[in-house]
């Protein structure tokens, strides 16, 4: 039965982990960001985030989005300095075009740092993407 399901490939859809001022404490964190590059809105998004290595997991964290418009973007959470140095994975889950999609983004340990930093499509803040 499960192999009957069909879930057609997701395109067009990224996380973003951006390095930006945070106006209040006036210090520079890390952000992730859900950017939706497709020419539609996408629907009911549950991204489902976590961090792990080998010895340590985080507490999975859950995150919904009504609606992201097309060629916009929607922040998902602030990461600790800490979780940086682990494996962060986003599990992203959306439905368009009446189909359900499904993708997993997954940032390697140590991965998110400021030598890696490139220009984040929609967004335009220096990041780390993930396609």
């Amino acid at each position: 039965m499960k192999k009957d399901i069909k879930i057609p490939e997701s395109k067009g859809i990224y996380i973003g982990v951006a390095r930006e001022k945070n106006e209040e404490s006036q210090i520079m964190e890390w952000n992730a960001y859900l950017i939706n590059d497709r020419d539609v809105t996408i629907e009911m998004i549950l991204i489902v985030s976590k961090g792990f290595d080998k010895e340590i997991k985080t507490s999975k964290m859950r995150h919904t989005v009504k609606e992201l418009h097309a060629k916009s973007f929607a922040k998902i959470e602030f990461l600790q300095e800490e979780v940086l140095k682990l494996t962060n994975e986003f599990a992203v889950t959306y439905f368009a075009d009446g189909k359900m999609y499904e993708r997993t983004f997954i940032f390697a340990e140590n991965s998110i740092k400021e030598s890696e930093l490139v220009k984040l499509p929609i967004i335009n803040l220096p990041g780390i993407l993930k396609k």
